[in-house]
C-alpha cells in the first residue's frame, strides 16, 4: 500500500516540460476535476483558469466527452489508418470540414506540434510534386508553433530553440501586421524574392507562448492577400486559437481570406485526448495524386486517427455546435472586458487586452518582458497560494478559461489579480 503523497513519489520519477526540476517546488498531485475546478489529493480545489494549458473547453470529466468514450472503448480502441478506415474518423472529418471554409481533406496527426509537421511537409512536397522546387518558409518573428524540429524552425529563436538553433532550417521572420507597419512587411518579403517562398505560417491574431500578441485583423488580411497573389502556400496554425478562442469559431473567419491549410489539436477533443488534424485545400490534396508514387504524402503516426480521439472530437463537436457554448462564450468576453476597464486603472498594469475569451496584460517589473522575467516565479508562487491554475508567461498574465467557468469563479480570479497589483504597487519604488 502506498504511503507517500502523489506529489513525493512524482518527485522520484517523473521528468516534468518546461520545468528546472532542481528548483521548481514539489507538483501539486491532482485526483479529479469537475466543470473549471481541479481537486488535489487532499481534497482542496483549484480553479483551472487557463484550461489546463489551452486544451479544455467544456470542464474537467465531462459526462457528455466520457460516456460516448466509454462506449467506444468497447467497440473499437484502435485500428491502423493505412488501408482502413473508421467510423469516427470519417464522421469526423464530415462534420469538421463545414466549420472550415475551403478545407476539403482531413489529415489526422497526433497533436499540434505533429499537425504543423505535416503541414509544412505538405507545403514543401507540394510545390515539389507540382515541378517547383520552393524550400523558404515565412513566419512571424516571435512565433511559437511547437517543439519538434519543424515546429522549432518556424518558431522565433527563443529559449524554446537556443540549443537547436543551428540545426533548425532557415525561415524569413516578420513583424506582426499593423496598418503603419504592413507596408514595410510586404516590402521586405519582396525583397526576400517571393517566388522562392513556398508557405507563410501564422498563428491568426494571436500569438500563445509568445506573450499573447494580438494583432489587427485589417492589416493581417492584406498581408494574406499579398501572399495568396505570390502564390505562396497559408498555414494558419489555429491549434490555439480554434474553437471559439477569439470569439468566432476560428480566427481565420476575422478575414476574407482563406488559407490553404488549417492545424488543429487543443480543443478539438476538449483536452480528453491528444489528437492533432491539418486541413488542405482539394488543389494541395489533387498535387498529390499520381501514378508516381513518389508523390505520395510520405507521413504517419502509429496512432493516426485513433478511434477513442475522434470519438472524445466528435462529442466535443457536440458540445461546441450547441447554442449554449456559443452564449458561455459571450459571457466570459462580457466579464472579461468590465475587468479589462479595471485594469487599465492600474499603475503596475500595461498593455491589457481582450479577444474573445483571452484576457491578457504585463506586470511591470524590473527585467525585459518575456518568458524568462524572474517575476514569473513569484507569480506561481502567489497563484498556487490562491489555489488559482495561472502559468504566466514570465511578466506576462493571462485567462483563458474553460467555457463553463461560473461567473463567481471568475470573480474569485479577478479579485486575486487585484490583490497582487496592490502587493506590486506596494512593493513598487516611486
Amino acid at each position: 500500500m502506498q504511503t507517500s503523497s502523489l506529489s513525493a513519489r512524482d518527485m522520484e520519477v517523473i521528468w516534468h516540460p518546461y520545468t528546472q526540476m532542481q528548483t521548481a517546488p514539489a507538483p501539486v498531485g491532482i485526483v479529479r476535476g469537475q466543470g473549471a475546478l481541479l481537486f488535489d489529493e487532499n481534497n482542496n480545489r483549484y480553479i483551472d483558469a487557463t484550461s489546463s494549458w489551452w486544451v479544455n473547453i467544456h470542464g474537467h470529466a465531462h459526462p457528455h466527452i466520457a460516456q460516448q468514450l466509454a462506449a467506444q472503448a468497447l467497440e473499437l480502441e484502435h485500428c491502423i489508418f493505412a488501408g482502413f478506415t473508421h467510423l469516427p474518423a470519417v464522421q469526423l472529418a464530415e462534420r469538421l470540414l463545414p466549420l472550415l471554409p475551403g478545407q476539403r481533406r482531413v489529415f489526422y496527426s497526433d497533436n499540434g506540434s505533429t499537425a504543423v509537421e505535416v503541414a509544412l511537409k505538405m507545403a514543401i512536397q507540394y510545390w515539389d510534386n507540382k515541378g517547383t522546387r520552393k524550400h523558404k518558409i515565412l513566419a512571424f518573428r516571435n512565433a511559437y508553433h511547437g517543439d519538434t524540429f519543424g515546429a522549432m524552425s518556424v518558431s522565433g529563436r527563443s529559449v524554446f530553440t537556443r540549443v537547436f538553433d543551428d540545426l533548425l532550417f532557415d525561415v524569413h521572420f516578420i513583424e506582426v501586421p499593423t496598418a503603419s507597419n504592413i507596408a514595410a512587411i510586404i516590402a521586405d518579403i519582396e525583397a526576400q524574392q517571393p517566388t522562392d517562398i513556398a508557405a507563410f505560417i501564422f498563428e491568426p491574431l494571436l500569438q500563445g507562448s509568445g506573450g499573447m500578441v494580438m494583432y489587427d485583423a485589417t492589416a493581417f488580411d492584406q498581408l494574406l492577400q499579398y501572399c495568396a497573389s505570390q502564390h505562396i502556400l497559408l498555414i494558419a496554425d489555429e491549434v490555439m486559437t480554434g474553437f471559439g478562442r477569439t470569439g468566432k469559431n476560428f480566427a481565420m473567419e476575422y478575414v476574407s481570406t482563406r488559407p490553404d491549410m488549417i492545424c488543429l489539436s487543443k480543443g478539438l477533443t476538449g483536452g480528453t485526448m491528444a489528437l492533432g488534424i491539418t486541413t488542405s485545400t482539394a488543389a494541395i490534396y489533387e498535387a498529390f495524386l499520381s501514378g508516381d508514387k513518389l508523390k505520395t504524402l510520405f507521413h504517419g503516426h502509429s496512432f493516426t486517427a485513433n478511434p477513442l480521439a475522434c470519438t472524445a472530437a466528435l462529442a466535443s463537436l457536440d458540445l461546441f455546435t450547441d447554442p449554449a457554448c456559443a452564449a458561455n462564450r459571450a459571457r466570459i468576453h462580457e466579464k472579461h472586458q468590465r475587468f479589462l476597464t479595471a485594469l487599465q486603472q492600474i499603475p503596475v498594469v500595461k498593455n491589457p487586452r481582450l479577444l474573445g475569451t483571452v484576457l491578457a496584460f504585463e506586470l511591470v517589473t524590473t527585467g525585459a518582458d518575456g518568458y524568462t522575467n524572474a517575476l514569473a516565479d513569484d507569480l506561481h508562487r502567489f497563484f498556487r497560494a490562491k489555489r488559482i491554475m495561472l502559468r504566466p508567461l514570465g511578466n506576462t498574465l493571462y485567462i483563458l478559461p474553460p467555457y463553463c467557468i461560473t461567473n463567481e469563479q471568475l470573480d474569485e480570479i479577478y479579485s486575486s489579480i487585484q490583490e497582487l497589483t496592490q502587493q506590486l504597487m506596494v512593493s513598487t519604488p516611486t
